[in-house]
Parts: structure tokens; sequence; C-alpha cells
């Protein structure tokens, strides 16, 4: 019986040593999987980070519009005597006002979403369409960086014979970092919302009105 005790030890030995370098190699494979799918990981999050973003965005400028905005209501057409379009004059205060809200919901917006966070599953990490929604879910923060910019821009197209359509769009952008356990990374975020458009018929005004806001973010000039 005392015979044995010395190779029961050496037997607890080879086990803890077997289940310790087990162990040991499982930890090293999954370091390294997780180095190797890194850059995947941050590419899905920064594609999710954007879609939320310009969601949060867009919904922001329809809660600030409320309804369908006009062309009349943001831009006034003067004609001269002959009744030909003479100019173009941007409602400025209007304008102003739209931004600068638009600006404020969405950064609203924005920080309820960095205080959600997003989950992703790991699987789809794997590239196939089969594990797409398996593994366990990886957690991405969202934190905007400054504040989102907005302002109006134009375009002016040709919309057929003798006539010319101008198009107003909301421009907004904003800088959102994500954070996930094996990295960080940030994202740009701009996006385009059109807001009113009209057919000119005559062809384009010679002069159009340009007129300046705060930080220069409206830009009338054709």
């Amino acid at each position: 019986m005392v015979a044995q005790k010395p190779r029961k030890k050496r037997w607890q030995r080879r086990i803890l040593t077997g289940i310790f370098t087990f162990v040991l190699l499982a930890a090293l494979l999954t370091a390294y999987a997780f180095s190797n799918l890194n850059p995947i990981l941050i590419d899905m999050a920064r594609a999710r980070a954007r879609q939320l973003a310009m969601e949060a965005i867009n919904e922001a400028v329809s809660e600030v519009m409320g309804r369908q905005m006009t062309y009349s209501d943001l831009v006034n057409v003067l004609r001269d005597e002959s009744g030909k379009v003479s100019m173009l004059q941007a409602n400025t205060m209007l304008m102003n006002e739209l931004a600068s809200r638009a600006a404020l919901v969405a950064q609203r917006n924005l920080e309820e979403l960095a205080d959600q966070g997003v989950e992703l599953p790991l699987g789809a990490a794997l590239g196939l369409k089969i594990f797409e929604g398996a593994g366990p879910k990886f957690r991405v923060r969202l934190v905007p960086v400054g504040w989102v910019t907005t302002g109006f821009v134009t375009a002016f197209e040709d919309a057929g014979i003798n006539q010319t359509r101008h198009e107003i769009s909301l421009e907004a952008s904003t800088v959102v970092n994500i954070i996930i356990p094996t990295g960080a990374g940030a994202v740009d975020v701009s996006t385009y919302v059109p807001i009113a458009e009209g057919i000119i018929v005559g062809g384009v005004p010679e002069s159009f009105v340009e007129v300046p806001d705060i930080d220069s973010m409206l830009n009338m000039a054709p």
C-alpha cells in the first residue's frame, strides 16, 4: 500500500499537468483567434455604428421638420418685369433654425444610443451565413465625439428642355468612437437628407443670394 502512494501522486501530477497544458493551449488559441478576428470585428462594429448613427440623424431631421417642407418655404423666387426668374432668395432665418434644431435633436439621439450600446453576434465575424446569428454576443459602445454639424446644401441639374431642378438638402455629419472588448475605432458619419425641390422654368437665374450662417453651415451657393 505504501508503494502505491508515489505512483498515485505521479499520476495526479500528470493529470494536473495535462489540464494546465490544455487550458494554456486553449487560451493561446483563443487569443490568436481574436487577434485574427479583431479587424473583422472592428469593421462589423463600424458598419453597425454608421447605420445606427445615420438612422439617429435621419430621425432627428424628420422630427424637426414635422411636416413636408415645401420649396417656397425655403426659397423666394424673384422675377423681373417680363416674368423671367431673376434671383432666388433663401429664407435664412428658417434655415438657420431648422439646421440648429436638427443638430440638437441628432446629438440627443446619439447620446441615447451611446447609453444603450449595441450587441453583435461573434459568429457573424466568420463570414458564413449559417453562423451569422450564432455564438456569444460582444458589446459595442458608441461614444459621440464632439457635436453634430448640420447645414443646407443645394444642387442644380437639368430636368428637361428649358427646365432646371433645384434640390435643397440638409447635410449632417459627426464622428462616433466604437469600443469593443478587443479594440476600438472611429466612424465618420455623413448623410444628406432631401428637404425640398423646385423646378425652374426658363433657365437658371443669373444671380443667387448667398446667405452665411453660424460656422458657415449654410451653403446656398449654386
